[in-house]
């Protein structure tokens, strides 16, 4: 297992509770995904540096990471347009870890993923609710839950689960450290954000799951291509 923030966040890292659930919430869907083939192919689409590819790798028949040319870590490189050179209905599973956000345009980068699954095929999509700013290297889009709904439901895809992670006081209290932690000394960051994410923790208890799934800081939505 990999030695990383994303994938082993500490209690004095600043998104410890949305790292945590974020990982424990997508590796759940591949592992239901994947509980009856080992050989699915999966591609991580926008993988970044491929936080959790140490723990999907042995339960996949191939992981193939794809990103933009600035990546070296991705195995297939596209360009701003989202488009791969990718054959249609190649994937059994496309993984979009927190890539929507960041992407030109959500249609144009959904249609490819539509186009790259094979019918029955699934994607796992995380996205922002509320968030701060954070271009890598650009940052556009936001969404209600209505609203990411719809995005992914009008190119196409299925809805099958559709998931709230942190809600609306665990959400307004990570927004409120985010506006102070970097004006901190270096020194004072650790311990503030181990304060921080422990309050963020409890008040995560005051919102219910449905309470969640409406209002939250990050999405995470399982849909299908149709057979047909």
């Amino acid at each position: 297992m990999n030695d990383n923030d994303r994938l082993n966040p500490t209690i004095f890292h600043a998104r410890y509770v949305h790292l945590s659930h974020l990982r424990d919430a997508t590796l759940q869907r591949i592992n239901e995904l994947t509980a009856n083939d080992k050989n699915l192919l999966l591609v991580d689409f926008g993988c970044g540096d491929m936080p959790y590819r140490s723990v999907i790798e042995p339960n996949v028949g191939k992981y193939l990471g794809v990103d933009l040319e600035m990546n070296p870590k991705a195995d297939h490189h596209i360009g701003f347009d989202s488009k791969t050179t990718l054959p249609d209905n190649y994937a059994d599973i496309v993984l979009s870890n927190q890539v929507l956000e960041h992407v030109d345009t959500p249609s144009g980068y959904l249609k490819e993923a539509l186009r790259i699954l094979k019918p029955g095929g699934s994607i796992i999509l995380t996205t922002h609710g509320y968030w701060y700013y954070h271009p890598t290297p650009n940052d556009y889009w936001r969404w209600t839950s209505a609203g990411l709904r719809k995005t992914v439901e009008d190119e196409g895809f299925t809805i099958t689960s559709f998931f709230g992670i942190m809600g609306l006081a665990a959400s307004g209290l990570q927004l409120l450290q985010d506006s102070i932690i970097n004006k901190l000394p270096k020194f004072l960051r650790p311990p503030f954000a181990f304060i921080m994410q422990l309050k963020i923790m409890l008040f995560n208890k005051i919102n219910s799951q449905s309470q969640r799934n409406r209002d939250a800081s990050l999405y995470v939505v399982l849909a299908q291509k149709p057979l047909r």
